[in-house]
């Protein structure tokens, strides 16, 4: 399969085993057990240090919603900030407003920051109220490159129908990661149902 294979980890050793077992690309994290959250910054320097494939930083300050303070965009802007001037070519992150619904003014002030690096909009945009209008919107954003999505699902599988519907829409504007229980027993199955060019999970390259 020519595809892109990108292990969520959540340590400098997962990292590593994750490279050793052919992953394509790694998102590093702290806290899996809360969905990820932004890791340490010397795990974030030690896996750039360590690794030869593409390492994607999690920018998320604090568990539960993805509703963010003043004082949470200043805290991932200067995580950003640090990743940028150690070389990250990518981060993650996802920002609603209590309407349930992308905040366009805050994502699109934190994508400058972020601006030269990548960025993907993670799994936030699965807890929108309307799926497709909220990535229309997105897509004014320039610097997002990225959408890490389950389709609006609980898992790869059961969304597949949305994912396969906003790579057809948008696969021109972003990559569409597709995400959600995937592993590296069911990856040729979910890929042989939404026929995508790049997936996402913690044991997509196995247990680790």
């Amino acid at each position: 399969m020519n595809i892109i294979r990108e292990a969520c980890v959540g340590s400098v050793e997962q990292a590593m085993i994750a490279e050793k077992r052919k992953a394509d690309r790694v998102e590093l994290c702290s806290r899996l057990d809360l969905d990820g959250l932004t890791p340490d910054r010397n795990i974030i320097e030690r896996t750039m240090n360590l690794l030869s494939i593409p390492v994607k930083v999690m920018i998320r300050p604090k568990s539960g919603n993805f509703i963010y303070s003043k004082q949470d965009i200043l805290k991932m802007e200067s995580e950003i900030d640090f990743c940028k001037k150690i070389g990250v070519s990518e981060v993650v992150f996802g920002i609603l407003n209590e309407n349930s619904e992308v905040d366009i003014e805050l994502t699109s002030a934190v994508a400058k920051k972020a601006s030269p690096m990548d960025i993907t909009f993670h799994k936030a945009i699965d807890h929108v109220s309307d799926f497709e209008r909220n990535i229309e919107r997105l897509s004014d954003v320039k610097e997002i490159t990225s959408i890490l999505t389950s389709g609006g699902k609980d898992s790869a599988l059961n969304g597949q129908d949305m994912i396969k519907d906003i790579i057809k829409q948008f696969s021109s504007r972003f990559k569409i990661i597709a995400a959600g229980g995937i592993t590296d027993e069911n990856l040729n199955l979910v890929h042989s149902c939404i026929g995508g060019t790049e997936y996402h999970g913690k044991r997509i390259v196995g247990q680790l």
